[in-house]
């Protein structure tokens, strides 16, 4: 079970989060935007305890580029960390086609947090069957016991699903 703390990320995150339960937290922009971002549990693509995480537009209007959600995110993911040392997953929903934005936003606010260094940070796109470039990142803890284990796991598992099946 994902342990995350509402006050303890109010104390740093710029808009007001509300835990909602089941490793969910929400919050809403000034831009009257609302967020539900959370971790799930994922049993399907690595054997290691990991955890995908979720950001939701709640209301699907339009965000404009407003740094106090990257702080927010920030502080939630932040707290995930210091409360559970797991392995987390990023992957980008692609209902939309904007996949490749959302990696690369995701990827710049990475780029642009302090104490990126206490952390691994692994990109990677896989093609899937109808050619849909589908974009997913590790990011650990360095102290994680399986950091190892998940570096090996992930690359695998890109590299498998990234090669093609030979005609027999």
């Amino acid at each position: 079970m994902i342990i995350l703390s509402d006050n303890d990320i109010n104390y740093s995150a710029p808009y007001k989060v509300r835990a909602i339960g089941g490793g969910r937290i929400f919050f809403s922009t000034d831009y009257g935007v609302r967020y539900m971002v959370g971790f799930d549990r994922d049993d399907y693509t690595m054997k290691i305890t990991t955890y995908q995480f979720v950001i939701a537009n709640a209301n699907n209007k339009p965000s404009p580029r407003d740094h106090k959600v990257r702080e927010t995110i920030i502080a939630i993911v932040e707290d995930f960390f210091e409360k559970n040392n797991e392995v987390m997953l990023y992957i980008c929903e692609t209902g939309d086609n904007k996949q490749s934005m959302r990696s690369r936003l995701f990827e710049y606010w990475f780029n642009h947090y302090d104490n990126k260094h206490n952390f691994t940070f692994l990109s990677s796109s896989v093609k899937d069957e109808d050619g849909i470039i589908n974009y997913a990142t590790l990011i650990s803890r360095n102290d994680n016991p399986n950091l190892s284990k998940a570096i090996k796991e992930f690359g695998d598992t890109v590299e498998l699903l990234n090669s093609k099946p030979t005609d027999k």
